[in-house]
C-alpha cells in the first residue's frame, strides 16, 4: 500500500550539505573516502563489501550527531540492494539497524523491506521505532499494522511528531479512534497517565484537524 501523501526523507543532497557544514576537516576527510569506496562497490552482491565496514566506524567518525546522516549517505552511494540492506539490518548494531531503517525511501521502492520495519516495530527501542514508522512505513504498512505502530509509539513514548503522514493516514479513521479511546481508558482504569499525544492522534482521526 503506497501513500503518496507521506512526509519526505531528507534527499541525499541535503545530507551531504548537511554534513559538509557540520562536520570537522578530519570527519568530512573520512566520509569522502567512505563514499568514494560505496561508489566503487556498489550494490550487495558477493562478499561484504568494504562499505559495509565503513558503517560500523561512522559513529566514531563522524560523532553521534551526525552518525545517523553519514550512514544514510553510504547506503544510498552504494545503491545497497535488498540483500545488502538486509544483511545489515540483520547482522548490524541497534545504530547501523536504524540506519538501514532511515535509508528505505532512497533504497526500495515497494514494499519488499516491509520485514525490517515489523521486526523494527517488535522491539522496545525507541529510537529504532521513530525510524521505523518514518517515511517507508507511512507508505507501505497497511492500516492495521499502521495503526498498531501509533499506539506502540504511545505506549513505549515515542513522540507522534516522528510518525510521517500523520495527518493524512489517520483522517477520519473511525477504527483508530476506537483503539484510542480504548487505550486511554485503559490507562485511566489503571491509574496511568495517558500520554499526551494521545489527544493529538484522536482529534486527527475524529475530525481531521490539528489539535489544539
Amino acid at each position: 500500500m503506497t501513500r503518496s501523501t507521506a512526509a519526505a526523507a531528507p534527499s541525499p543532497d541535503a545530507l551531504r550539505d548537511h554534513l559538509d557544514a557540520h562536520l570537522d576537516p578530519p570527519a568530512r576527510a573520512w566520509l569522502r573516502g567512505a563514499l568514494a569506496e560505496a561508489a566503487g562497490h556498489p550494490g550487495g552482491h558477493g562478499p561484504i563489501s568494504t562499505w559495509e565496514l565503513r558503517l560500523a566506524e561512522a559513529g566514531r567518525r563522524c560523532g553521534s550527531r551526525h552518525a545517523d546522516a553519514a550512514r544514510v549517505l553510504i547506503l544510498h552511494t552504494a545503491r545497497a540492494d535488498l540483500t545488502a540492506v538486509t544483511r545489515v539490518y540483520r547482522q548490524g548494531t541497534a545504530a547501523e539497524r536504524r540506519a538501514v531503517l532511515l535509508a528505505l525511501p532512497h533504497l526500495v521502492p515497494g514494499p519488499d523491506a516491509l520485514p525490517l520495519v515489523e521486526d523494527a516495530l517488535r522491539t522496545n527501542d525507541t529510537r529504532l521505532l521513530a525510524a521505523a514508522v518514518g517515511p517507508y512505513g507511512a507508505r507501505h504498512l497497511d492500516a492495521h499494522g499502521w495503526r498498531q505502530a501509533v499506539l506502540k509509539c504511545l505506549f513505549t513514548n515515542v513522540p507522534v511528531e516522528a510518525v510521517a503522514g500523520l495527518a493524512e493516514r489517520a483522517r477520519g479513521d473511525g477504527e483508530l479512534t476506537r483503539m484510542l479511546t480504548d487505550f486511554a481508558a485503559e490507562r485511566t482504569a489503571a491509574g496511568r497517565p495517558v500520554p499526551s499525544g494521545l489527544y493529538r492522534v484522536l482529534a486527527l482521526a475524529e475530525s481531521g484537524k490539528e489539535a489544539p
